[in-house]
């Protein structure tokens, strides 16, 4: 795909399939038809250039794209002709609390008929363009697996007729929680190579925040979000290697999003209603604070994770508790923790294994467990450092 093309899909993938499943009422066309019109685009656009509006001109195409099918498609159900007519251009806006299109599908998704994980991995895969290898990793499952979930989600929306709208404030609440999943696992995938995904969350966490303020999640998760994105221009070396947090040049962290991110959290305290993103971001909000890695209070972020543990128990959450735990109390007991879960298909497992064995002197041990993360880890920055850090042993 040019460079041109992939940057709009990039940037615009999640916008256009958003306007056209509200237009068609059907996703699997919706995402057909954007994916028609991209196609439309790497053939027209190296010739003609880039048009204005790179992202009209797709949600343009795409539209005449699946208007033309359906009128060839003869057979098709009723409800996609009274769709078209329902959301013809000259059609009213549709009024709700939500305005934003791409935020709209992420509700529509969360549907409560849904599994809670159908709805994030739906969405992801909807909202972020993202393929289903890269859903499927961030769900820690195989191919397959998600492939088999969004398939069946998808089945669920058409034979029970979800609608594709946005529920009135009353009913925004109980769909927040699979919201707030999709948005954090955006950003978890963007953080990982991709700045315009990063963006695409606080962006959207932004408006969540807005639409609900009194929600001390919503300002929980964004201001997690803004104090890790506060970090990026630290996290590579000069050959795109990963720089770990505690050998990263803290001048280089970005002081006007930590200033905002601290400032939610305090918010968040205020209000003594704690939840899971509100105590991940307390937990990046001590990082923050502290002028230099050997500053840090783990002590405090110990205390943390144990309160992060009661509330979402979990393997993930329970290794991230075990690096504190080597900080506080030693790599031997944190080893302990680490070697009694069960995540084995987790890069990051290896990659704090391997740490904690290189800091106990089991060096062939250590090794094993670099080459592990490496093998398994999908960025290319974190596989030049763990990579690294094997030779170095």
């Amino acid at each position: 795909m040019p460079l041109d093309v992939e940057a709009v899909f990039r940037a615009e993938y999640g916008r256009a399939v958003s306007v056209l499943v509200r237009f068609l009422g059907d996703i699997d066309l919706a995402e057909e038809a954007v994916q028609d019109a991209f196609t439309t685009a790497v053939q027209r656009w190296p010739e003609t250039g880039v048009p204005p509006s790179p992202a009209g001109w797709i949600i343009t195409t795409a539209r005449n794209r699946a208007i033309d099918r359906l009128r060839r498609e003869a057979g098709r159900d009723e409800r996609h002709a009274e769709a078209l007519l329902l959301h013809s251009p000259d059609a009213p806006p549709e009024e709700g609390p939500v305005r934003d299109e791409r935020l709209r599908l992420i509700f529509t998704c969360c549907h409560p008929a849904l599994a809670p994980q159908a709805q994030v991995a739906l969405t992801l895969r909807l909202l972020g363009g993202l393929t289903t290898e890269q859903v499927a990793r961030a769900f820690l499952v195989p191919e397959p697996t998600m492939a088999q979930r969004l398939v069946r989600a998808k089945a669920k929306i058409r034979d029970a007729r979800i609608p594709y709208r946005v529920p009135r404030d009353a009913g925004l609440p109980d769909r927040l929680k699979g919201v707030l999943a999709v948005i954090y696992l955006i950003f978890n995938e963007g953080y990982g190579g991709s700045p315009e995904l990063c963006a695409e969350a606080v962006r959207l966490g932004r408006l969540l925040t807005d639409l609900m303020p009194d929600e001390p999640e919503a300002t929980g998760l964004l201001a997690l979000m803004l104090l890790v994105e506060s970090r990026r221009s630290a996290r590579q070396d000069a050959d795109g290697g990963l720089v770990p947090l505690p050998e990263q040049d803290r001048g280089r962290w970005d002081r006007e999003l930590i200033a905002e991110g601290q400032a939610l959290v305090r918010r968040c305290l205020r209000r003594n209603h704690p939840g899971p993103y509100q105590i991940q971001a307390a937990v990046q909000a001590v990082h923050t604070d502290a002028p230099s890695a050997d500053a840090t209070d783990w002590e405090q972020i110990l205390q943390l994770y144990d309160q992060l543990l009661a509330l979402t128990p979990g393997p993930v959450v329970a290794l991230n508790r075990a690096v504190a735990v080597a900080e506080t109390d030693g790599p031997g007991p944190a080893l302990d923790l680490v070697d009694a879960l069960d995540l084995d298909g987790y890069h990051v497992f290896h990659a704090v294994r391997a740490d904690l064995l290189r800091r106990l002197g089991r060096d062939p041990e250590a090794v094993r467990a670099y080459e592990e993360a490496a093998r398994l880890s999908g960025n290319p920055g974190e596989r030049a450092y763990l990579e690294r850090r094997r030779r170095e042993l």
